[in-house]
């Protein structure tokens, strides 16, 4: 009896050794696998919420040259249209304005009249005119020589005492006036043939110059009617339609000069401590099957309290600016157009 006791004594401790060894595995277990948890949550987060690489991406653009009229009117005709490729000189468009027409007409009317009165003033007066002014000439000269004669009777008798002084001073005073009368005369006759003064000849000259002038005015601003294109370049946009009123200035078109090509980045402030003005920079255009690019940094801008800001006050209490970096291609790529997005190989900001 006393023997059977002891087994289940010996069973009893025998079990509860293994239960506590038991125990003891499952807690070391949880914890590792607790750990094992808490490393796969800190591996995934680092992988999913950690700072990724940025990704610098620029677009491209163009400049763009508005072309637009000086007169106004209606277009008559368009000789390019959107997408053309155009060269410097090229008519684009014509524009007919019948007001400017009418003005040059008016404008040559009054350079005539002007050219009339130019003519009238060199040319003096006229023929009927010159002859009448000699008759009343030779009109003078002959009262003239009787007066003369008439004096010098009266003077003879005045001093030999047969005329009273009365009758001396009367022939004195009408010689005198027939002297004024033919100087007089013979004055009027010299303006009839020298003509105007020499100022109203240069006052005649000058009308004729300013009617020329607004001839000249009238042409230039009837030469905008045919818009010339500036530049070498494309035809981006057609604004009007055929036949419709265009005001002065009015934009009709957009030439897109093709040489003039720039890509325009956005940095943050922290991103440009290895670009300046000069600097190359290497990149791909995925419009173009990952064609390489280079581009040569030429401008730096601050964007303004308007641009994106980047906070960093947990870190260090300041925020970064946005600057924009223009940069342009050091060979001409073709293909790239307005719109295409370049970016750059990774490393280099």
């Amino acid at each position: 009896m006393s023997n059977d006791n002891t087994k289940h004594t010996d069973s009893s401790t025998s079990s509860q050794v293994q239960s506590a060894s038991s125990t003891r595995k499952s807690i070391i277990l949880g914890i590792g696998l607790v750990a094992l948890a808490m490393l796969l949550l800190a591996a995934s987060g680092y992988i999913f919420f950690g700072q990724p690489e940025d990704i610098i991406t620029g677009q491209v653009e163009v400049e763009e040259v508005c072309i637009a009229g000086k007169v106004p009117g209606r277009i008559s005709e368009f000789l390019v249209q959107e997408g053309q490729q155009v060269r410097q000189g090229d008519t684009l468009v014509r524009i007919y304005s019948p007001e400017v027409l009418a003005k040059l007409e008016q404008a040559e009317a009054a350079k005539s009249a002007a050219e009339a009165q130019h003519q009238k003033a060199l040319a003096g007066a006229r023929k009927e005119q010159k002859e009448g002014a000699y008759e009343l000439w030779q009109k003078a000269k002959a009262g003239l020589e009787v007066a003369e004669k008439s004096f010098a009777r009266v003077e003879r008798l005045y001093k030999e005492g047969v005329l009273p002084a009365q009758k001396y001073d009367e022939a004195t005073a009408q010689l005198r006036a027939m002297q004024a009368t033919e100087r007089a005369a013979r004055s009027q006759y010299d303006l009839a043939l020298s003509g105007a003064q020499r100022e109203d000849k240069l006052a005649a000259a000058a009308l004729v110059e300013r009617a020329a002038g607004a001839i000249s005015e009238v042409e230039a601003y009837r030469r905008e009617g045919a818009l010339l294109a500036p530049l070498d370049g494309r035809v981006s946009e057609i604004y009007p339609h055929r036949g419709e009123l265009v005001g002065t200035g009015a934009p009709i078109m957009s030439i897109a000069d093709t040489k003039a090509v720039r890509v325009l980045f956005a940095l943050r402030e922290d991103q440009l401590s290895k670009v300046k003005q000069g600097t190359r920079l290497k990149g791909f255009v995925p419009a173009l099957g990952d064609k390489p690019i280079e581009l040569e940094v030429t401008k730096l801008k601050d964007l303004g309290s308007y641009a994106a800001w980047k906070a960093t006050k947990p870190r260090g209490q300041y925020d970064l600016r946005t600057f924009e970096v223009t940069a342009r291609p050091v060979k001409a790529l073709e293909g790239l157009l307005a719109g295409m997005t370049v970016v750059l190989d990774k490393g280099q900001i």
